[in-house]
């Protein structure tokens, strides 16, 4: 994917230019050269991006299917009810972006179509995802909230690998930083609208490229730690459904934090607010306050049982 230098690399003789295929983690001491966005195949241009996305997808179906047989559910089911998810979660995760980017959008529509380049809105996808599933489950009558509890560890999957699409992309950055995994990309590689002033305010002069948050890395770090701890406890959920409230509420507060670092949120209306930060704020208390309300009522109800016996 890229050529990786010893940490050797660093000082003037890359401080003031960089190629516009490099990415350079000047705190690590790694410095990767030409990363491409693309490659070929027999003369067909194959986008990165859609790669690592299917990737991930391969790699969900993988984890849904073990936890299948771990919970000893149907696999068939997932299988089935994954494909229309996929393909939903894809027209809803562009939609939401294409809505809340609607005046880069609305003098180009034919670009509202192209996906090669990134642009798709995992909260979007969730929710036309989400959507999906309860219709399929009420069609095939099938338990949505065990089904979902499988599908989700999915989801999650798909995010921890999709996020690398961001990083080939150039893209999905926050403002400037200069902590351990600040990363360096060309001006040229990233839109001009995503680098805000405190980001300029910090370049070199004379430098071509600029220092930022890799925050593609921070969500995928955060997931993968919201899908260990998913893993490990899911034997011990209280109720069906418990589990999609664990991604929901995990994923919910990881993202509204990252998302406050962020350069290319987007805001609700001509407003400064977040849509994603207020949906992950959002959906982590609906979590909580549902899985304490959830849990004290089954309590009450074991001992309500208790008594009558």
């Amino acid at each position: 994917m890229g050529d990786l230098l010893d940490g050797s690399v660093s000082g003037n003789a890359v401080t003031t230019a960089m190629g516009d295929g490099d990415i350079w983690f000047p705190n690590l001491g790694i410095y990767l050269k030409n990363v491409p966005q693309n490659f070929q195949v027999f003369g067909v241009t194959i986008a990165l991006y859609g790669v690592i996305i299917g990737c991930g997808i391969l790699l969900a179906f993988a984890l849904m299917s073990w936890s299948c047989k771990r919970m000893k559910v149907k696999e068939d089911d997932i299988y089935d009810m994954g494909i229309w998810l996929i393909f939903f979660g894809v027209i809803g995760a562009r939609l939401y972006y294409v809505i809340f980017s609607w005046d880069h959008y609305k003098n180009n529509l034919g670009a509202i179509i192209n996906i090669r380049q990134g642009g798709l809105a995992i909260y979007g996808g969730v929710i036309a995802g989400f959507i999906a599933m309860v219709i399929w489950c009420r069609v095939k009558k099938r338990n949505m909230f065990q089904l979902g509890d499988i599908a989700f560890q999915g989801v999650l999957v798909g995010q921890i690998v999709g996020r690398y699409g961001n990083f080939t992309n150039r893209e999905v950055f926050g403002t400037y930083t200069n902590n351990l995994f600040a990363m360096r990309l060309p001006v040229s590689a990233v839109r001009a609208c995503d680098i805000d002033e405190n980001i300029r305010s910090h370049m070199e002069p004379g430098s071509n490229y600029i220092q930022v948050h890799p925050t593609f890395l921070y969500e995928s770090c955060w997931n993968i730690m919201v899908l260990a701890l998913v893993l490990i406890f899911q034997k011990k959920k209280a109720f069906d459904g418990e589990v999609c409230l664990w991604y929901a509420g995990g994923y919910g507060i990881g993202r509204f934090i990252i998302e406050g670092i962020r350069t290319d949120r987007l805001t609700i209306g001509g407003t400064n607010i977040a849509v994603s930060q207020m949906l992950g704020l959002g959906l982590f208390l609906f979590a909580v306050i549902t899985d304490v309300i959830v849990r004290m009522k089954k309590k009450t109800k074991k001992v309500e049982t208790e008594n009558t016996i």
